[in-house]
């Protein structure tokens, strides 16, 4: 997790699935308790399940609720595979992903 400027920057390497949300919650938490802006890179996400999908509602829903703004971006194909199958792409999607999928 690093900063520059008001914008705190995470990268998830690894899985983003039951095991590993509890941790990952607790960083997310942490950085909207800290940052206006949080951008949280999953280009290395090489696995995630409904748990990890169900993190990235819950901490957008957090940021909105603090009047912070949360963005994900580097989808990996793992993640993007996920928000496509739960119809949430254009949501949670990097913009940039989905307009090359369309």
């Amino acid at each position: 997790m690093n900063s520059e400027d008001h914008v705190m920057h995470i990268e998830i390497k690894g899985e983003l699935s039951i095991y590993t949300v509890a941790a990952l919650r607790q960083q997310l938490i942490d950085a909207l308790e800290a940052a206006t802006e949080v951008e949280v890179d999953l280009s290395e996400v090489g696995e995630m399940d409904s748990a990890g999908m169900q993190l990235m509602v819950a901490a957008k829903r957090e940021a909105a609720l603090r009047d912070k703004t949360l963005r994900f971006s580097g989808h990996s194909p793992a993640v993007f595979d996920v928000l496509e199958l739960c119809k949430l792409s254009g949501h949670l999607g990097d913009p940039l992903l989905i307009r090359s999928k369309i």
